[in-house]
């Protein structure tokens, strides 16, 4: 009896032997790359006063670098300079990490408070240096979306931890009342992998490949927390096509959508979209309060 339990202990400890080697093996296989100003390090600031008529407060201007940028603006409308801070840099341990936060800002002017939502967010893409009256109604024509790239990954890989307040929801594009609406704001975690062309002046895409997080509830860090990214159809499960949301820059400078056809896992990207957000809602709707932070993006492959 003791022989046979001696046998059975040494055939389990074999196994677990071989499944670590396995699972070392595995590992082994896989290349981890930081991309560039993920670990939030290397930020930028710049001071900018706004105008005498909703107060000429000065505010400090946060930016990434690299191929990043974020929902801060500097806006100038009819001469007026108006400063948006929805994403700043934030101390964490020896280094910083980014902090993105659902906003209700108030304007005054003449003697009237205007109050606009404000999403912290931040992408892979270029936001233009002064968003202009062309850009109010719609903020995602102030986007240049994506980066160059051409890699194949197989995850996303980033800590993050949230704060997701349990409220309504409101609407508010920079007008006098603010409006509740239905639904329960989130932040969320996008990629999107895309082989993009040109035609008679349109940008069109294939949609290589998908992944996609929602945060819905509070949460403290979540170290190297692995979002796997769906190649082809696949990617349809989470995210659908998009054929008016983003946009870019054609070959005339003008911008224009970014018009995805298909899901196509047979073609190599050439841009990668990465985008992560205290909310997920239209512009100038969400959940004031909603944060998100996050820090060291980076990207797997396997060897």
């Amino acid at each position: 009896m003791n022989e046979n339990k001696f046998i059975a202990g040494a055939t389990v400890a074999g196994l677990l032997i071989t499944f670590l080697f396995i699972a070392l093996s595995m590992h082994a296989q896989e290349r981890i790359e930081p991309i560039p100003f993920g670990d939030f390090e290397h930020w930028k600031s710049s001071d900018i006063k706004e105008s005498f008529l909703i107060g000429g407060k000065t505010k400090t201007l946060y930016k990434i670098g690299g191929s990043w940028s974020s929902s801060n603006a500097h806006a100038r409308a009819l001469g007026i300079d108006k400063v948006s801070v929805s994403v700043t840099p934030e101390k964490r341990g020896d280094g910083f990490c980014c902090r993105m936060e659902s906003t209700l800002e108030t304007v005054s002017a003449i003697g009237i408070d205007f109050k606009a939502l404000a999403t912290g967010s931040i992408f892979t893409g270029k936001m233009i240096d002064v968003v202009g009256m062309k850009q109010s109604s719609d903020p995602n024509s102030a986007i240049d979306m994506g980066m160059p790239f051409s890699g194949r990954p197989t995850a996303l890989i980033l800590d993050y931890k949230a704060i997701i307040r349990d409220a309504k929801a409101v609407y508010a594009p920079a007008k006098t009342k603010v409006k509740e609406v239905s639904g329960h704001d989130k932040g969320h975690i996008t990629l999107i992998l895309q082989h993009r062309w040109e035609e008679n002046g349109h940008v069109y895409a294939h949609r290589v490949g998908t992944a996609v997080q929602a945060i819905d509830s509070t949460t403290d860090w979540q170290n190297d927390f692995r979002l796997p990214i769906l190649y082809g159809k696949a990617g349809e499960t989470f995210k659908e096509l998009s054929n008016n949301r983003h946009k870019t820059h054609n070959s005339k400078g003008e911008m224009v959508c970014i018009e995805e056809v298909d899901f196509r896992e047979d073609v190599q990207p050439t841009h990668l979209i990465i985008q992560i957000s205290a909310g997920s809602m239209p512009p100038f709707t969400g959940c004031p309060g909603n944060i998100v932070w996050c820090d060291n993006i980076r990207l797997a492959y396997v060897l």
